[in-house]
């Protein structure tokens, strides 16, 4: 175990869709490929990670555990990169993990939850928002969400207010969470503060690409386009403050200039 505070950046494979399904009326029926990121940040008071890619179920039997919506998302994942695996491969123990933190709750954002039961010390912390959504989300949104992944006994769930914004999750600045909402209604980004003095903003899906980032696109699913508008102007406002390099959610052409794990930020 590390107590060094570092950021991971893992591959967790891909999801193989339509340009349209990530920017919204741009390609239509032009087949993309988009990476299925997710993270971990080392700390002394314990590890984090940050959404966990796809549930290995998933990528076994898309049809099967996704229904209908693999019609749409294909995810296609190595063993070697779901979440258990791949922290083993780089080297960590997952009964370091303190904290599952998410993003949102949408399916290629759960790994970890699917096998929380493998992350013994970890507690998930979500918003109540995303949380109370998720788990009666209206009917265009429900394709989204995979209930086997979270919805089942003994899941330790810490949920933020709305008057948690900016929560400052060791309390040394190192993991700040914001409120992002738009793609989902109780979707938060991360600002991550590492020892160098860098800052990296990791905005998920609340900008999947930097089209998205830079105004030029829409993402192609959102449960508020109003909504998602105004986070990627807020996420600006708090990148701005530290010229933080911006991480998107789902950008192939971006991620590819990113050190991925088992390489580190810190």
């Amino acid at each position: 175990m590390t107590d060094d505070i570092r950021l991971y950046m893992f591959d967790g494979g891909t999801l193989k869709c339509h340009v349209e399904n990530i920017k919204m009326n741009q390609g239509l029926g032009e087949e993309y490929e988009i990476p299925v990121p997710w993270y971990l940040i080392t700390h002394p008071k314990g590890h984090v990670v940050i959404d966990g890619g796809n549930a290995k179920a998933a990528a076994e039997d898309p049809k099967g555990y996704w229904g209908g919506i693999s019609d749409v998302y294909w995810p296609v994942v190595a063993d070697d990169q779901h979440v258990i695996p791949a922290l083993k491969k780089a080297g960590f123990d997952p009964a370091d993990v303190k904290w599952v933190v998410q993003s949102h709750l949408h399916l290629d954002h759960t790994g970890a939850l699917s096998v929380i039961d493998e992350f013994p010390n970890a507690q998930v912390l979500c918003t109540r928002t995303e949380y109370e959504y998720a788990h009666a989300p209206d009917w265009f949104a429900d394709g989204g969400y995979i209930k086997a992944d979270y919805v089942k006994p003994g899941v330790p769930w810490v949920l933020l207010d709305e008057t948690d914004d900016g929560y400052d999750l060791f309390g040394d600045g190192t993991l700040r969470l914001w409120r992002s909402p738009g793609h989902a209604p109780g979707h938060q980004s991360f600002e991550v503060n590492l020892p160098s003095g860098k800052t990296m903003l990791l905005t998920v899906d609340a900008a999947y690409t930097m089209d998205h980032w830079n105004e030029q696109a829409l993402p192609g699913f959102v449960a508020s386009v109003v909504d998602a508008v105004r986070s990627v102007q807020k996420l600006k406002r708090i990148a701005a403050r530290t010229d933080a390099t911006v991480v998107t959610g789902h950008d192939p052409d971006a991620w590819a200039t990113f050190k991925h794990a088992p390489e580190y930020y810190d």
